[in-house]
């Protein structure tokens, strides 16, 4: 099965890294990115057979959790938060959960985790995989 992906992070070089891993894993194409909630809405109706939503929390003009309450009604995509601040019992957690969120990942090291593939890669590919059936 093809599955189409999103990427929603203000850092560029974090978007980079996520397309790094998504690309090698068989089936996955990043189709478009952005750096904030507000430009992923606009991108959300450009691709209306999205998979998959990987979205940071803390970003500018939108941040995830608003991205997340305004569109999860409009997309049957899973929603993957990717995010430092998401702990796991932590208040951007629990919100997130509660707007409609498919799973949590922590990124390692913090809002650009270099280290992401090394420390989260196999877990995320788990997560994703388990989410998306």
């Amino acid at each position: 099965m093809a599955y189409e992906v999103m990427i929603v992070d203000d850092s560029v070089m974090m978007r980079n890294v996520i397309r790094g891993i998504i690309s090698k894993w068989s089936g996955f194409t990043v189709v478009t990115n952005a750096d904030n909630g507000k430009k992923a809405l606009l991108e959300l109706a450009k691709f209306p057979n999205l998979s998959l939503i990987m979205l940071d929390i803390e970003m500018p003009e939108m941040d995830g959790l608003e991205f997340l309450r305004q569109a999860r009604p409009k997309t049957k995509a899973k929603i993957v938060i990717l995010s430092s601040v998401a702990l796991e019992g932590s208040p951007y957690a629990a919100k997130a959960r509660l707007l409609g969120a498919d799973a949590i990942i922590t990124k390692p090291s913090g809002a650009v985790s270099l280290d992401l593939a090394a420390v989260r890669g196999a877990e995320m590919e788990r997560t994703i995989k388990k989410i998306l059936g």
